[in-house]
């Protein structure tokens, strides 16, 4: 099915099967068929998200848990596809919020959590975050209406911080 796609399309956007699971063959199958470009990515969610080539097609691989999914999406999917119908490079919004959560983590991969903002007349824009940081939580989606950027050196935000919000 690939490689019949492949040699039709430009280019293949694939949902799950790229992490290392006994069901999850697809990564290996665009490496049979053509090049993997790279894969897993020091980032959460979206770790094992690929990219190669069949052919002349690109074929970008994403995870397949809801969050995953959508996160890798809207941060490469969306720029690829953008890029590749030749329109103009766009960085992601970015609003300066104040966190409203404390959030310790090991720093080493860059993380995007799922978050809400709401005015506050004293301090700005408040940025909250879901309680329940699986990628497999799909209720985190339809409760967030964007999401806080945590940075790869990042070991924990507290309230008062300022953080980067990505509005969906």
């Amino acid at each position: 099915v690939l490689r019949d796609a492949a040699a039709t399309h430009d280019v293949l956007l694939t949902s799950g099967g790229v992490s290392v699971g006994a069901a999850d063959w697809v990564k290996d199958v665009i490496a049979e068929l053509g090049t993997i470009q790279f894969w897993r990515l020091a980032v959460k969610p979206g770790k094992p998200v690929t990219f190669g080539r069949i052919g002349d097609c690109l074929v970008l691989g994403l995870p397949g848990n809801p969050v995953s999914v959508m996160v890798s999406f809207l941060l490469f999917a969306r720029p690829l596809l953008r890029k590749r119908m030749a329109a103009t490079p766009t960085e992601p919004l970015r609003v300066r919020a104040v966190a409203d959560f404390s959030f310790r983590r090991k720093p080493g991969r860059r993380e995007w959590l799922r978050a809400r903002l709401r005015p506050d007349p004293e301090r700005g824009w408040l940025a909250m975050i879901y309680p329940n940081n699986s990628s497999g939580a799909l209720s985190s989606l339809s409760w967030a209406d964007g999401l806080i950027d945590l940075p790869e050196d990042c070991a924990g935000i507290a309230p008062g911080d300022t953080v980067d919000y990505l509005p969906f």
